[in-house]
């Protein structure tokens, strides 16, 4: 049986009898609302003094009905109805206002989130008739700060008479235009918002390597929005306000993903995803889904898989509400353990299998290293930010084909090869996952296994990007790591890779500075960097010349 939606409290009988009458209403095909289901409505209205609002589907039934307060109406249960990219949502929501207004900003934006097919607002007079209509729809073109267009008609019969075969007509048109608009990529849109309460500038630099990382997982960036506030919002980080802009913005373009900066909590996923129809993601998950994709070693899908599940075992709670339903059978606890207590029970489980697999997988490790020092073979890591170019100076210096993009954590196993450095000595080079500022707590837990093999290094070579503005900073975020594994102590040569995109100018400048520029890519100063290595190193204890 249907039931009315809203705030029902004072209503009197008769009113919720009238309300649930409603719902054996229907209008003509061709008619947006007709005159008499226009003229109930604001008599109803205005006998309880609240707006008073319904939608009605394509063939003119009375799908919901809904009341609000004197002012405003909250919708809710959208879900179930149809909707997509190209497509409006098959309903259209015919409200009254009590106050002669107009649709209100409110109403645009409900419109252009929820791709109402269109949004009428009756004017209710004080003898409960229908006055001025206000009524708009959704325009081709998607353009987001102008995305409705909006007819004020003094009078119900002066609404249009051909509804049906505009609506079709509108949606088609709107599916072209969106369709035009998209046709170059294949590859899923996602827009990047960040919100500081400190600097700007800051926020701006951070931004650029998110959208470096969302292009890394190949996700085409629409837009980059950035917010300064005196405090994040608790629940939307950005506001609700802001948030209602951006979900029209990602309607009107086609963008089905929403990625912040910094990370977010359970509660806000949740309030952020319930806002719309839009996936959200922080910074971190977007971490977690590039090096789940470039994963390729058996460490290596430990590692990760370790990792995302520490980070979705607290976001279980943002699932729908069907998974509190009871359940019984094989692998639960009996008729009273719900769906999400089973989850949770499975991926602890999960959780300490794996993190079992990652000590025997540093055991393994240990006994490598040991071996290799055995041999009496100087270790040489290279270290540094991610894409400085660590594969490719790798590649250059011992003639191997480690995979190399250029593109955020394309190396995510440490390598190990064999250089002969001038004087004929053989030492082992080795490449290292990259590292990135703020890494996710979890993600950096995981891979310590990995970088364990640091600890056993003779020499680091710290590259650094020098192409970058932000190589300083970088600098500074690979030595705390180095310092969170306590081998800061270990003996550096820090090195600035990419020297021939530098211009003459600034490559002098680092140069009087004393910095070692090297391109990995052409071989420039690559006889200066052996030199150092084997000075760095001392003199060869061991006799390993060929």
């Amino acid at each position: 049986m249907h039931k009315v939606q809203g705030n029902l409290l004072g209503l009197k009988a008769s009113h919720k009898q009238r309300l649930e009458k409603l719902y054996q209403r229907r209008v003509g095909p061709d008619q947006l609302v007709s005159p008499e289901l226009a003229r109930t409505l604001c008599e109803i209205s205005r006998e309880i003094s609240r707006q008073v609002g319904l939608f009605l589907d394509r063939r003119g039934r009375v799908f919901d009905v809904f009341v609000g307060d004197a002012r405003q109406i909250t919708l809710t249960g959208l879900g179930r109805y149809r909707a997509g990219k190209t497509r409006l949502r098959g309903l259209r929501f015919v409200h009254t206002h009590l106050q002669g207004e107009p649709l209100s900003q409110d109403d645009l934006t409900d419109l252009a989130l929820l791709r109402f097919d269109a949004i009428v607002a009756l004017e209710t007079s004080d003898q409960g008739l229908p006055g001025k209509v206000s009524w708009a729809h959704l325009k081709p073109g998607n353009d987001p700060q102008d995305p409705c267009q909006l007819e004020d008609l003094p009078s119900i019969h002066q609404l249009p008479q051909d509804f049906g075969d505009f609506i079709e007509g509108l949606e088609r048109e709107l599916a072209h235009g969106w369709e035009r608009q998209h046709k170059h990529t294949s590859r899923r849109l996602a827009l990047l918002v960040g919100v500081t309460t400190s600097s700007i500038d800051r926020l701006q630099r951070n931004m650029d390597e998110l959208k470096n990382l969302a292009e890394s997982a190949d996700f085409e960036v629409v837009n980059v929005v950035t917010q300064r506030r005196h405090q994040l919002d608790p629940r939307y980080v950005v506001g609700s306000g802001k948030l209602k802009e951006l979900y029209v913005q990602c309607m009107q373009q086609g963008v089905e993903l929403l990625i912040f900066d910094g990370e977010l909590s359970s509660s806000q996923v949740k309030a952020i995803s319930q806002f719309g129809d839009l996936e959200v993601w922080d910074r971190t998950q977007l971490i977690l889904n590039i090096f789940g994709r470039r994963a390729h070693s058996g460490a290596g899908k430990v590692q990760v898989e370790l990792a995302m599940l520490k980070y979705t075992l607290p976001r279980l709670v943002m699932k729908d509400d069907f998974l509190s339903r009871l359940t019984g059978g094989i692998g639960a606890r009996g008729p009273g353990e719900t769906k999400i207590e089973v989850w949770q029970r499975r991926i602890r489980d999960r959780i300490t299998r794996l993190e079992k697999e990652l000590e025997e997988l540093s055991r393994q490790r240990k006994l490598r290293r040991d071996r290799r020092q055995k041999n009496e073979l100087p270790i040489v890591s290279i270290v540094g930010y991610t894409n400085a170019g660590k594969s490719t100076l790798l590649n250059y210096l011992t003639d191997s084909k480690v995979l190399t993009e250029q593109r955020m954590f394309a190396t995510l196993e440490t390598t190990t090869r064999r250089l002969r450095l001038p004087s004929g000595r053989f030492v082992l080079l080795t490449d290292t996952v990259g590292f990135i500022r703020d890494l996710p707590d979890d993600l950096a837990k995981a891979f310590r296994a990995t970088l364990e093999e640091l600890s056993g290094a003779d020499l680091l070579i710290h590259l650094l990007d020098a192409s970058d503005p932000q190589h300083p900073s970088h600098l500074d975020a690979v030595e705390q790591i180095l310092g969170e594994l306590a081998i800061d102590n270990l003996p550096q040569l820090i090195v600035l890779n990419k020297q021939d995109r530098l211009s003459q100018e600034n490559r002098e400048a680092l140069q009087a500075q004393g910095r070692l520029l090297i391109s990995a890519l052409d071989g420039a100063g690559m006889d200066v960097l052996l030199e150092q290595i084997e000075q760095a190193l001392g003199p060869d204890q061991g006799g390993n010349q060929d």
